[in-house]
């Protein structure tokens, strides 16, 4: 996939950026880090910022040739409800993006996929946390079996492409990494067509 490069920084924008002076590591969890840093503000004035530091994440959806999509349906603690989602995981120690992919597609949703593309990324908490997630496109698929993680309980759930898009529209799915990962598929799909789907 070519990466879409940002164009130069105009000198104020340049002037835009904040430097660190100081960080204190305030948390040490089994997922995140949670840091304190003193930073300087463009004025040279000073400020703090609290964020998170994530190992990133992959997700995936994975397109069968009848036009229809595997999302997955899960609990999610922290805002005490059901979310409609891809296939998706932190990035594990030693990973890449790519192997990400290919270990939470098969962990989550018991799928593998003899093609698999890079077709774009996104930041889902820019205003406190570094976390990048990488998102695959995936065709070409076998069905292998679950092999979830012992605290994870997920409900797979195949719904046409289309229809997928049309939840996004009306409000069924509300996950970030969801929706972006499936517009970025939609728009490289187009592009690109490995095999026709009647969107």
């Amino acid at each position: 996939m070519k990466k879409n490069r940002l164009p130069d920084q105009t000198p104020d924008e340049q002037n835009l950026t904040e430097q660190t002076i100081s960080s204190i590591h305030v948390f040490d969890g089994a997922l995140l880090q949670v840091y304190v840093d003193e930073v300087q503000l463009p004025d040279k004035s000073t400020s703090t910022r609290d964020w998170i530091k994530h190992p990133g994440a992959s997700a995936v959806v994975p397109v069968f040739e009848d036009g229809t999509v595997m999302l997955v349906k899960q609990f999610r603690y922290p805002p005490r409800k059901m979310f409609i989602e891809v296939p998706a995981g932190k990035i594990d120690e030693g990973e890449t993006p790519y192997s990400t992919a290919v270990r939470e597609l098969e962990e989550e949703s018991g799928l593998s996929c003899k093609n698999l593309e890079q077709v774009g990324s996104l930041y889902p908490a820019i205003g406190y946390a570094d976390e990048e997630i990488f998102i695959y496109a995936g065709w070409g698929i076998d069905e292998i079996g679950k092999q979830t993680d012992d605290d994870e309980f997920l409900i797979n759930y195949r719904v046409s492409f289309s229809d997928a898009l049309k939840m996004i529209e009306n409000g069924d799915i509300k996950d970030g990494k969801t929706i972006c990962a499936l517009t970025q598929t939609y728009f490289w799909w187009k592009r690109n067509e490995p095999f026709s789907i009647k969107f």
